[in-house]
């Protein structure tokens, strides 16, 4: 426990470059023979160690209305021996690059938030490579490919299963795009605020429909301007509008919502699928901030505000804001709505 404890104390001091030996003379000790006997000849279950931290996570910072962010990042890598390396986007670096992957849960709640969960992306040429994972000590059980929302859906499960107290859960479009997630993290009766891409179509009244026709036809009171969050300049001011969507499915009507934020500096739009399983008000002071997502680097954490949490595809918990109400229906939709198709929209306190 000794060296676990200055192992993770090195990885987290500011060393040029950090490896057995640095982190061991940034102890004090004078060789590294036990950092280095940690980490290759020491037997540890990973994880009872997470669940563990899981624990720990939960009995200090529980609360039933917290969110579980899902975000993968990249580790840059030089060789090709480590278990899932190849030349692959890291969000990291900002670039495809030789890198490992992994897929990560961060749970985040008033009092605080820490990492919960991971697990390792296995590229499919490595899981069609049984020597190479044989010469990588992958277990057989474990060289099944799966995408990063099948693993996403994994770690919620194992959360949900553990009971985990949390409301919601937010990703940004790699996983806001995958139906099967959706609805996973509906069967778990679990709110979410998903990211979308533009080009994704949505079930409304008057049709499916893509997202990125919507902001033209929306009428100008459909907007609201909110901060999201301080900056260096100021606060953070966007314009946002809330589209009432029809269910995916009939066994989890809930309500379904899109969220459209504008800057409307550049007008740049993000699109955001919404679901809660019972009716929800968002509060406007708890709208939308900050453009961080969940990674092991500290700078890309959610950052934490009593009674909101947020993310790059992050909403704040239900608040106190008036219920949405309908505006004007929209003409110009590509084709002719029903009679009592609606938008709706979230009402201006």
């Amino acid at each position: 426990m000794r060296h676990a404890a200055g192992l993770m104390l090195g990885m987290l001091a500011g060393l040029d470059r950090k490896n057995c030996w640095t982190i061991a003379e940034h102890r004090g000790d004078l060789t590294p023979d036990g950092l280095q006997h940690l980490l290759a000849r020491a037997r540890w279950d990973a994880d009872a160690v997470r669940d563990d931290l899981r624990d720990y996570v939960v009995g200090a910072f529980g609360d039933q209305q917290a969110v579980l962010v899902v975000d993968e990042t990249g580790d840059v890598k030089k060789g090709t021996a480590t278990v899932g390396v190849q030349r692959q986007y890291s969000g990291t670096a900002g670039r495809i690059e030789n890198s490992q992957v992994a897929v990560f849960v961060t749970y985040a709640a008033p009092r605080g938030h820490a990492l919960i969960d991971r697990a390792l992306y296995l590229p499919k040429s490595w899981c069609d490579d049984p020597d190479r994972c044989d010469g990588a000590g992958i277990p057989c059980g474990q060289r099944v490919f799966a995408t990063k929302p099948a693993l996403a859906r994994e770690l919620i499960e194992r959360a949900v299963h553990a009971q985990v107290p949390a409301g919601w859960v937010t990703a940004d479009e790699v996983y806001g795009a995958d139906p099967a997630l959706r609805a996973a993290i509906r069967s778990h009766q679990l709110g979410y605020v998903l990211a979308v891409s533009a080009n994704r179509r949505v079930p409304t009244a008057a049709g499916p429909i893509r997202v990125d026709h919507i902001p033209g036809i929306l009428p100008r009171r459909a907007w609201q301007q909110h901060s999201a969050g301080p900056g260096s300049k100021g606060p953070r001011l966007y314009s946002w509008a809330w589209i009432a969507l029809s269910p995916e499915d009939d066994a989890h009507p809930g309500c379904h919502h899109l969220l459209i934020r504008r800057n409307d500096r550049t007008g740049e739009l993000a699109y955001l699928r919404c679901y809660s399983p019972h009716p929800a008000r968002w509060a406007p002071s708890s709208a939308w901030r900050g453009s961080a997502g969940a990674s092991k680097n500290p700078s890309r954490r959610p950052r934490i505000s009593p009674g909101w949490i947020s993310t790059r595809s992050a909403a704040g918990p239900p608040g106190t804001a008036g219920p949405p109400w309908p505006c004007s229906r929209m003409p110009s939709w590509p084709w002719p709505p029903p009679t009592n198709a609606t938008a709706y929209l979230p009402l201006t306190d």
